[in-house]
């Protein structure tokens, strides 16, 4: 779905994509006027982008849609500094290597969500060490350290939080971070006519920094957005899963946990969900969520939103790896299974053992599952046996087996004479590798 430019805004607002603007009106009017240049920053504190940072990215999209010219920031010089922003502690700084690695990691993730060829508003991709990297020490305090209030600066919340806080503090490193950003805001204002950031709520203070650096350098009026820090109606944190973050980066979240990461929202938070991070219109998600409340069965939202949000972040291919895993594992037969979609169950998908060094004919199926945690002891897998509740690779196993794991996993039963996915019961998997 496309907006147009006019209903840009009316449109963000009504999906709650808003936090915060400035100058609402004339930002309209702005808007309203032409094509305009808008930027977001990515600061790269990880080798990938995660689930926090899809809403801006999405955000960028939405404007290019709507006509206007977004620019990707990589922050391989404010990545050096580290951002103070409502963080507990001072972050730990990272080698100029390790930023120039994954600022190029990120530079090729953000390239995935904005188009760049055949548009008549392609997007770019800057980093900002390209003009931090060249200044002087002397340079940013009289140029840019000049325009900027410590008083100010201090009253920030973000810098009060750590300051107030006992043991905390802040360094002068981090509490120079916002002078980068707005030094950011207004080179690029100066270099291509961007005169909208966009940024999460915690930016807003050096969003608003960044505008009045633009006004005072450039003589050039700019504008500010932002949207809100995504969270759960349960309190907890959005994008966090028991084994750590959700990354945009297939290897590091594979698209099967990518997928069932948004099966499992919760009815409280899906249809905002849907707003948020599809282009689904607000019609229609207005009617999934009506045709949700009329019907007896299961709601059809999680899954439109883990297919709407799988495809974006990881396209076709990657959405029918995540639907053919999901089906296998349900229905505990693999045979469709690719070496790569059983690469992924290996990565995140289930929990997995190696039977590398184990002496499999000295050692009873019942220890080899129960010790991997299919069951609590031995006895429990034998009970299971005696039900013909365990499958290996879609084939029952019963008491009347031969029971020494060796005849169960041999290389040549394994798909790929390696993978063994082994289902317990209605709902424990496990995936074994020889």
């Amino acid at each position: 779905m496309t907006v147009s430019s006019n209903d840009l805004l009316n449109d963000l607002q009504a999906r709650g994509l808003i936090a915060q603007m400035t100058a609402e009106e004339e930002l309209k009017s702005h808007l309203a006027s032409g094509s305009r240049t808008l930027y977001c920053g990515f600061d790269p504190t990880a080798d990938s982008l995660h689930l926090g940072h899809l809403v801006p990215l999405l955000v960028l999209k939405r404007f290019q849609d709507a006509g206007h010219n977004p620019i990707a920031l990589v922050g391989g010089a404010t990545g050096l500094i580290g951002d103070p922003s409502f963080k507990a502690a001072e972050r730990q700084l990272n080698t100029s290597d390790v930023v120039a690695d994954w600022a190029e990691k990120i530079r090729g993730q953000v390239s995935q969500f904005v188009k760049f060829d055949d548009v008549p508003n392609p997007a770019k991709v800057v980093n900002n060490l390209d003009w931090a990297g060249e200044m002087s020490m002397l340079d940013f305090l009289r140029d840019i350290g000049k325009h900027f209030s410590v008083n100010a600066m201090i009253n920030k919340e973000s810098v009060q939080q750590r300051l107030n806080r006992e043991g905390a503090g802040i360094s002068f490193t981090e509490f120079s971070y916002a002078l980068l950003q707005g030094m950011d805001f207004a080179e690029l204002n100066r270099t291509y006519d961007c005169t909208i950031q966009v940024g999460g709520s915690d930016q807003w203070g050096n969003i608003v920094g960044g505008i009045d650096l633009s006004r005072r350098q450039n003589q050039s009026q700019a504008f500010g957005l932002t949207v809100p820090l995504v969270t759960k109606s349960d309190g907890t944190k959005f994008g966090k899963t028991e084994s750590g973050a959700v990354w945009l980066d297939p290897a590091k979240t594979s698209q099967y946990a990518f997928y069932q990461f948004w099966m499992n929202t919760a009815d409280a938070d899906v249809y905002k969900f849907l707003k948020f991070f599809t282009f689904l219109s607000l019609e229609e998600i207005d009617a999934i969520e009506k045709a949700d409340q009329e019907s007896t069965g299961k709601p059809e939202a999680q899954s439109i939103l883990a297919r709407e949000a799988t495809k974006l972040v990881h396209g076709e291919e990657g959405l029918q790896a995540a639907e053919r895993i999901t089906k296998a594992l349900f229905s505990g037969q693999a045979d469709d299974l690719s070496e790569q979609d059983l690469e992924q169950i290996q990565l995140d998908g289930l929990p997995s053992s190696s039977l590398q060094g184990i002496d499999l004919a000295a050692t009873p199926l019942t220890s080899l599952l129960a010790d991997a945690g299919l069951a609590a002891s031995g006895k429990q897998v034998k009970d299971a046996l005696q039900r013909n509740s365990v499958v290996v690779n879609g084939k029952a196993q019963g008491l009347d087996n031969n029971m020494d794991a060796a005849s169960i996993f041999a290389a040549e039963d394994g798909y790929y004479n390696k993978y063994f996915l082994v289902k317990l019961g209605k709902k424990k998997h496990h995936l074994f590798v020889l």
